[in-house]
């Protein structure tokens, strides 16, 4: 009798959710980035597309993939089991498919792509909610805060529905930016960060005393960024993105991390973990010179954030898992080192058509070589590690 090979590529969490964050991340700024220069027209404004397709179809795979894979471990909790996160997954691809048809010919289907999206993230938070309570970890402190994130996505989530629900119900409320910043500031950069000050010190072998204030005073400022976005306060953002900055790098630089002398695996996380208070230095730069110069930063901040920070940070940890979860020696080689750097590229061309809208320097182009420079990072990162994901294969 012959024996069904198993399918490698659902083996691990880890390796659908990483493919189609991958996937999703090409497609959905090259949608975006048609739509936004006018080539065709969606049933969803081409922002709120934008926001919504990276946060909740892109970021939140990627995210999902390593936390299924990870936060059993933070807690010291069984596995979760593997007809349980294909179920999630198969949601994710539904969800992401009739979400990226509806744009095109039907509101209604993209709404309902939103609702089993929605659906699957809630199906998300409740296997982490599980592993926490569950674990048989003394300290879970950091999985406290990765959990509460979570929280935070779903009301982000909810909030952006309702927004495209206000088409047939007709409220009279724009929750946009409330969406926008909790989805961005208290789901993507706040999970990001409680991911991060947990794994890079573990990683590079840091000894430093942990500050167990540090987590609680960051998630108080993250509140306060959010809301002072929300409503437009830029003084009293400017004042917290100082805070927020001066306060991480300060206590990064405590960690005494071997930034100058790790491999190129760990320093792409030293990079990403530097970029966060730089990219709020930066922010409270930028707003302050809109407030005097009356002009506007095109979400610079938010995009050294989401790029510098996050997609640094992904890459690189998406890279180690990859690799370390396939038996192979989590070592960037050449084309992974590129890689790094080219991220930093893309920063750098993003971070320009902002400063081209600001100052009126007519360099449109900035745009179409910014968002081609998105779609070649992840398509080369996915060509490079695709195999690896889907079939074991040895780089």
């Amino acid at each position: 009798m012959t024996q069904t090979k198993p399918n490698y590529f659902l083996s691990q969490p880890h390796q659908p959710f990483f493919i189609l964050g991958v996937i999703n991340a090409v497609a959905m700024m090259l949608i975006f980035a048609l739509s936004y220069k006018g080539i065709f027209t969606l049933q969803i404004d081409s922002a709120n597309f934008h926001v919504y397709s990276l946060v909740f179809i892109v970021f939140t795979n990627v995210f999902t993939g390593f936390l299924f894979t990870t936060f059993p471990r933070f807690c010291q909790a069984e596995v979760i089991s593997k007809k349980y996160y294909i179920n999630v997954f198969y949601y994710n691809l539904a969800g992401s498919l009739l979400f990226l048809i509806g744009s095109f010919i039907s509101h209604i289907v993209l709404l309902t792509g939103m609702a089993v999206l929605f659906l699957a993230q809630i199906f998300i938070v409740l296997k982490l909610q599980e592993i926490y309570l569950n674990g048989k970890a003394t300290d879970k402190k950091d999985a406290f805060w990765i959990l509460t994130a979570q929280y935070f996505g779903l009301l982000g989530h909810i909030l952006f529905i309702e927004l495209e629900l206000n088409h047939y119900i007709g409220l009279n409320v724009n929750l946009l930016n409330i969406a926008v910043n909790i989805s961005f500031y208290m789901y993507l950069m706040f999970l990001a960060f409680s991911v991060a000050q947990r794994m890079v010190p573990f990683f590079s072998h840091s000894f430093a005393a942990k500050n167990e204030n540090f987590v609680k005073i960051i998630f108080v400022l993250f509140i306060l960024k959010s809301i002072f976005s929300a409503v437009d306060f830029k003084i009293a953002e400017i004042i917290i993105d100082l805070l927020l900055g001066a306060y991480m790098f300060l206590e990064f630089r405590r960690w005494e991390l071997p930034i100058f002398s790790s491999p190129a695996i760990l320093w792409v996380l030293h990079l990403a973990l530097f970029w966060l208070p730089t990219a709020f230095l930066l922010s409270a730069l930028s707003l302050t010179t809109e407030l005097l110069v009356g002009t506007s930063f095109y979400f610079l901040n938010i995009h050294l954030l989401a790029i510098g920070f996050l997609t640094t940070l992904l890459i690189g940890f998406g890279t180690r898992v990859t690799l370390g979860h396939s038996g192979q020696p989590p070592h960037a080689d050449k084309l992974a080192t590129n890689i790094f750097w080219f991220i930093q590229v893309v920063v750098i061309m993003r971070a320009a058509f902002s400063l081209n809208v600001a100052f009126g320097w007519g360099l449109n182009f900035l745009f179409d070589i910014s968002f081609t420079l998105w779609l070649i990072l992840f398509i080369v990162w996915g060509i490079r590690y695709a195999k690896v994901l889907a079939f074991g294969s040895k780089l």
